[in-house]
């Protein structure tokens, strides 16, 4: 069984044009997929990442905007970190303060630290790293030389550390390599940036769902064969996992984790061209074929949203 680090995280939020144009404007992302919400398909599911839409950059989001606003809390994924080069953060400083978006620095584990959090109060958190080689730069009006490259790692916000800790060491094949401040790390595999997770226990009052918290997170496999071992680990630690589920563009198993995060397991494949070129990602609203033929119901349901290339959609 091989776990290859984080494949996505999705969240929640309130206006989707405002996200399109936080996320794939100001963050300079490659808006990957426009969907729906298979589980509410009057909903968006709005997918993000680098250029090439690569497993464990990927951040995507479930619009509701006429909910009322979440809470970050303990029993979920408090903080998503994103991947830039080294000498970065004075740029991203400088463009997120012009936007008139609030951020602060900090240092962890010998790295520097940009945090900010979106429009919909999410915590975002851009580190200083050496990125992981199969991230590449989308092409905006950020240089490549700043692009967001992946994921570096998510924080889990928990109530205890003990058994969350041990099911990722002793089934999934994580292990610690660090511990600061009350923050412990764990890594999986090389080690690498999307490979890290950090585990927390701050004084919060649990997650509420809404715009600005997590929904939950992913965790990549190569196939659906890996996909069932690393279930088979779920279950072994006495844990409740799905039978798999087609998604369509992957094939994904989700449980509560023993912290109470919301977790996937998720294959690499069969990926975003399944239905959209490489170059034609997002250009269009797409459905996975079971709900094709409600198509003219779900449109009329969905907002009107502008994307990056000029489409405006549904």
């Amino acid at each position: 069984m091989s776990i290859l680090g984080i494949h996505h995280i999705t969240a929640m939020s309130g206006d989707p044009q405002r996200n399109v144009d936080f996320y794939a404007g100001l963050l300079g992302l490659r808006l990957v997929k426009v969907t729906v919400n298979q589980d509410d398909p009057g909903t968006y599911h709005l997918y993000y990442g680098d250029g090439a839409g690569t497993p464990g950059s990927i951040l995507t989001f479930f619009p509701w905007p006429q909910a009322f606003r979440g809470r970050n809390g303990i029993f979920a994924v408090g903080a998503t970190a994103f991947t830039v080069r080294p000498g970065s953060l004075d740029f991203w400083e400088e463009r997120l303060i012009k936007a008139e978006v609030p951020t602060m620095r900090s240092v962890r584990f010998g790295e520097n630290v940009l945090h900010r959090t979106d429009p919909d109060g999410l915590n975002i958190e851009l580190i200083e790293s050496t990125p992981d080689p199969r991230f590449v730069p989308h092409v905006s009006d950020v240089p490549a030389e700043y692009a967001l490259l992946g994921f570096h790692s998510a924080t889990e916000w928990l109530k205890n550390l003990p058994q969350p800790e041990a099911f990722l060491t002793e089934r999934w094949g994580y292990r610690r390599v660090g511990e600061e401040d009350g923050r412990v790390r764990l890594a999986v595999q090389e080690g690498l940036p999307h490979q890290l997770i950090d585990l927390t226990t701050p004084n919060l009052e649990a997650t509420k769902t809404g715009p600005g918290a997590v929904h939950h997170i992913a965790f990549r496999v190569a196939d659906a064969e890996q996909e069932l071992m690393a279930r088979n680990e779920a279950l072994a630690f006495g844990l409740q996992p799905t039978e798999p589920i087609d998604r369509f563009y992957f094939k994904s198993v989700y449980f509560r984790s023993p912290g109470s995060v919301l977790y996937e397991i998720a294959t690499d494949g069969p990926g975003w061209t399944v239905d959209e070129a490489p170059d034609a990602l997002a250009h269009k609203l797409v459905l996975p074929p079971w709900l094709e033929q409600h198509r003219p119901q779900i449109e009329l349901r969905l907002p009107k949203i502008r994307t990056p290339h000029g489409v405006t959609l549904p």
